[in-house]
């Protein structure tokens, strides 16, 4: 994508999830990889006051021009960008429920197949450390190791994807699949799934949906 659809991206995927209950306020983040740079929402602002204008464009080690400063959380943004080439895009929110269970330290277990969105049978919980500081980005670039989504530690949730939609999808069923869990703590806890068919689970997504046609 070129940059002017990034920014747009940006933009549409903090107000969708500001509209959805995902985030408010000033809460949480989003990047996307633009070439050796990235680009990530701005510290402080809205998602309604959001402009294609108002996203920072940085690089790895955090320089930027403009007069718009990039969120606080860049250095996490860039850490996963720059560790992992199989990452195009990352959405950073306050959910409800995920965040319920971040402050309970309670990482979601395998009680239904969908927590295999995570690249995992379960969904972690990345240790706490100060929003915007070099270890809580450390900690949550070692949790999502191989991953596609993880808790924060009396924080939120954080999503990674090969695109803006597909982050923002992630994220989406992480809040799912926390809701889910939190229900089933209030009747006596969940009935896990084995690991044979959280196995089986993987392997089957590998071959879910729809593929490109190839031409005749």
């Amino acid at each position: 994508m070129n940059e002017e659809t990034l920014r747009q991206g940006l933009v549409t995927v903090m107000r969708e999830m500001d509209a959805s209950g995902l985030n408010h306020g000033t809460a949480g983040n989003a990047s996307a990889r633009l070439g050796e740079h990235f680009l990530v929402t701005p510290s402080g602002i809205p998602a309604g006051q959001l402009t294609p204008d108002s996203i920072v464009e940085i690089d790895l080690s955090g320089k930027y021009e403009g007069s718009f400063r990039p969120t606080s959380e860049w250095r996490m943004h860039a850490g996963l960008l720059a560790g992992r080439p199989d990452v195009n895009a990352v959405v950073h929110c306050h959910s409800q429920y995920a965040t319920t269970l971040a402050c309970a330290n309670k990482p979601i277990p395998p009680l239904h197949y969908m927590t295999a969105v995570s690249g995992g049978a379960e969904i972690l919980v990345a240790p706490y450390a100060l929003f915007g500081s070099a270890e809580l980005a450390d900690a949550v670039i070692a949790t999502l190791k191989g991953r596609r989504a993880c808790l924060m530690a009396n924080h939120g949730q954080i999503a990674l994807g090969r695109s803006l939609p597909e982050a923002l999808m992630i994220a989406r069923e992480v809040e799912v699949q926390a809701s889910f869990y939190y229900g089933t703590l209030a009747i006596g806890g969940p009935t896990l799934l084995s690991s044979e068919q959280m196995e089986a689970v993987v392997g089957a997504f590998l071959s879910y949906g729809q593929k490109p046609v190839k031409p005749d």
